[in-house]
């Protein structure tokens, strides 16, 4: 359902179709029909407190037309994916992920310029979803990708770690009639598996390339 491509400092997905895609992207956010979703690379000296991302990240995806576009500083040859499939009903998820900005959610840590690391995934299925229905299994894929960082069992000083201070999720559907997916319906099991599995496996490669980089000092 999705097409990977990696072409640094970008990574491409391209869906099988322009799909409506909900998310709360910092470039094309809200619900947009496009065929593209991408993930630009950048590095922790390039995010500086004042540096204008916003003018900057719109002048970058200006030759990517109708895109959807997020920011990671997670090198994206890391990215991951896991299919799922209920009743019919399919779902694939990409991500890249990072938990050097984790946080556990209702309190936050002191921000540390050196403390970037993010989720940014996106998750299509070929479910044909009404708009409030496409809101609802974006909800399930927070939820996964909550439950995903967790079985990670990341310790932070304010509890354990359930998500980054900035994730980014985004949802492709076909627009459609269905008016539920949530946890008892095909859709939501569907997404929620593959967000799910996802995230578990990204979140314990991740503590494996900390491990290893923390043995190198």
């Amino acid at each position: 359902m999705i097409a990977v491509t990696l072409r640094r400092p970008w990574l491409e997905a391209r869906l099988t179709a322009p799909l409506r895609v909900l998310s709360h992207a910092p470039f094309g956010a809200g619900y947009r029909t496009t065929d593209l979703v991408l993930w630009r690379e950048v590095r922790n000296a390039e995010l500086a407190p004042d540096f204008p991302v916003e003018d900057w990240f719109a002048r970058e995806m200006a030759a990517r037309p109708g895109a959807v576009g997020m920011l990671t500083s997670r090198d994206v040859g890391t990215w991951a994916q896991a299919r799922a499939a209920v009743d019919g009903v399919r779902a694939h998820c990409v991500l890249t992920l990072g938990l050097s900005n984790a946080e556990s959610v209702g309190v936050r840590l002191p921000w540390h310029p050196a403390d970037y690391g993010t989720i940014n995934l996106l998750v299509a299925t070929d479910a044909g979803l009404t708009e409030a229905a496409q809101l609802e299994a974006l909800t399930v894929s927070v939820q996964a990708r909550t439950a995903g960082v967790m079985a990670a069992g990341l310790q932070l000083a304010s509890g354990l770690a359930t998500g980054t201070g900035t994730d980014c999720v985004a949802l492709a559907c076909v627009p459609g009639a269905g008016r539920y997916a949530g946890l008892h319906t095909a859709v939501g099991e569907a997404v929620g598996a593959a967000v799910r599995q996802a995230v578990t496996a990204a979140a314990a490669d991740w503590l494996r390339w900390r491990d290893a980089e923390r043995a190198k000092r």
